[in-house]
Order: C-alpha cells, then structure tokens, then sequence
C-alpha cells in the first residue's frame, strides 16, 4: 500500500535513486495558507550532507507543487509536489546487485516481488520519506488553525539516555538531542560508530501539544482506528521502526494500577502516564510517543549472505549511508505524528450532531 490516511490522504512514489520522488496529498481543505517557505524548512531539517552525523549524500530538496495551490492558497483539489534525485551514486551498488544486503529488504523485497532494485534500496529506501515531511509540513498547518503543534528529538543514542527533555534545545542541536548534557557522549557515540565501519541504533521522542495548553479532546475512531493505533501503525511504517511506545509504554506492564492511573481534579489530570490518549482518543493532555529505531543497516563491514542464486557470498557495501538513521528518523516521525493528527482532527468533523448543524445552518 502507498497511501496514508483516511480523510487527510498522501499516496507516495518514487525510488531512491529513479528520476524523482513525488506525492499526492488529497483531502486539505480549501482556503488553507499554504507556506512554500515552512516546506522547505521542514525538509531542509532532515535533509543529509550537513554534517558527520548523517549520510553524505546532498540533495537539493526542492520541493515543487504541481497543483491543489492558487495564489498561495489551498483549492481543494489534490495537491500534487514532487522532489527530484540530482545526486544519485547508482554505480556504488553495482556490486552487490545479485546480493542480498543484511538487515536490508533486499531480500523480502525479491521474493515478494521477483524484482531486485539493487539502486539504493529502490522503494524500499527511506528516501522516500522526504514525501513524509514535506506533506506533514501541510498537516502542521492545518494543526495550527487548531493551535496544535508537533514536536520532536533524540531521546537517546545506544544507551547514552536523556535525563532532562528539552524540544526547544533539540532544535539547535545537530542531532536534534533533547539533553544538552547528554548530546556531545550521544555525539562521541555516533561517531565511534561511524569510525569502525558500523552503526548505532537510537530513540526518538514526539510530542503534540496544544498551544492553549491543551490538544481538543476526542480524537480518535474508536474501535478499529484507534489515535494510539494509527499512531503506531505510522511509525511502525517507517523505515527501520522497530518498536513505539505511547506515555509511559512498556513501564505500564510493569506497575499497579494506582501508580499507572492519571487522577483528575477541576485543573485538569495530575500525571499523564497514558501518553494523553485514553481509550484510542485524545483526552486533552499533551501526547507523547517514543519511537526506536534499529541500527542503520548499511555497514561497511563484511558479512556473510547469499545472492540471488542462493551461493554464499560476502557482502561489502560501498555507498553514502547513515551512521544512526534516528537521527534524521526524528524529523520524519514528527512529520508523521502531524499526519496522523491532521487526518483525525478531519474524521471528528462527524461525530457529533451539532458539527452538522454548525455547518449547514
């Protein structure tokens, strides 16, 4: 599947290393500002080449729209953008063509579809969650007519941990660390990593706030499309996603009820150990989502593997490759929390009579 969403709906395509990569984004309403300039703020912060942290590879970015924009304005129509690959090295992975990379989908990929992209990873590349942020930059937009706003960081690197979480330090940090006390060892981590050859993996932390303080309550389509589950789902859909965490997450498994339950009093809740989400929808607390990320598959260390003929063969990369992919990960999973919002707060226009009465009056 290649769309995202219900009512706010971004369908992707592209390859790592094709022509361009591009998306549809349908279900913005009409009469949204539309800041081109927001855009490509947004991708410009995941973009790679700025630093050692992340892949060397620099692209420009530049995000066209090709259509559902009028004099800066949203039309209703599907909104249509499209990224060009100006930098691609298909040459780099010329030797690994009929071999299956570890860790990589090369291999699901091929047997799936009998089809070996070896360029890049082809569509399975996270290249392609460029897509993710630029649509995500309109999703913030339109959050922001509600006074939500989306934000995110390095929560940790291998297991240099945050002890304090700060989402305005992370956006002057170079990876986007939440802990300026912990951000030079996550930092020296990354880079031992980088130097032998390897990866690490790391941690994102999100978080949806309103700006009056509170997210509106209710968002959510209980029972099978949950907030909590959308969310996951798009995380888990990203690449190299291995486990989410809504509040307090696997430490709920591991106390009482007492101690995991957020009391109330005529202020508002006095904790929030639920992650701002009860029963699959928003009750007004900020929400907060950990994601994990594994270590970046693409090492330049020999490994054993088969090609596609089934011989053993050792597999040594070349290439432009990320020494921790949460790093830049954060930005698209702040993206994707936008949209997961973005899509519920246009699916709650119905749940109530008096929505229709608002309207047609």
């Amino acid at each position: 599947m290649n769309t995202f969403g219900q009512r706010f709906r971004v369908s992707t395509f592209g390859e790592s290393h094709g022509e361009a990569i591009g998306c549809i984004i349908d279900g913005v309403p009409a009469g949204l500002k539309i800041d081109k300039v927001f855009i490509s703020q947004e991708v410009d912060r995941r973009k790679g080449g700025k630093n050692r942290y992340s892949t060397p590879r620099k692209e420009s970015d530049e995000v066209e729209i090709l259509s559902g924009v009028f004099g800066g304005i949203s039309t209703g129509a599907p909104i249509g953008m499209i990224v060009k690959n100006n930098n691609t090295k298909s040459a780099d992975y010329e030797n690994i063509k009929s071999i299956f990379r570890p860790g990589h989908a090369d291999w699901t990929y091929y047997h799936k579809y009998g089809v070996r992209d070896y360029r890049g990873g082809g569509r399975s590349s996270a290249r392609e969650s460029v897509l993710r942020v630029a649509s995500g930059a309109i999703a913030k937009m339109l959050l922001k007519e509600v006074g939500i706003i989306c934000e995110g960081g390095i929560y940790s690197i291998g297991t240099i941990v945050s002890e304090e979480v700060d989402f305005e330090y992370s956006k002057q940090s170079e990876i986007f660390s939440l802990d300026k006390n912990k951000e030079e060892a996550q930092k020296t981590l990354i880079d031992k990593a980088r130097m032998a050859h390897n990866s690490i993996g790391g941690v994102a932390l999100i978080k949806a706030r309103g700006l009056d303080e509170k997210i509106p309550i209710g968002l959510g389509e209980p029972l099978y499309h949950k907030l909590d589950g959308a969310i996951a789902s798009a995380m888990m859909g990203l690449n190299g996603v291995k486990a989410v965490e809504i509040g307090d997450g696997l430490r709920s498994a591991e106390v009482f009820g007492s101690e995991n339950n957020d009391c109330i009093d005529s202020s508002g809740f006095l904790s929030n150990h639920s992650g701002g989400i009860l029963g699959g929808l928003s009750n007004g607390s900020d929400i907060f989502v950990k994601v994990y990320f594994k270590p970046t598959p693409s090492i330049f260390l020999a490994q054993k593997t088969l090609d596609t003929n089934g011989n053993e063969v050792v597999c040594e990369l070349r290439g432009r490759h990320d020494p921790c992919i949460a790093v830049r990960g954060s930005v698209v999973c702040e993206s994707l929390l936008a949209l997961v919002l973005a899509d519920m707060l246009l699916l709650n226009l119905g749940s109530k009579i008096e929505h229709l009465h608002t309207i047609y009056k």
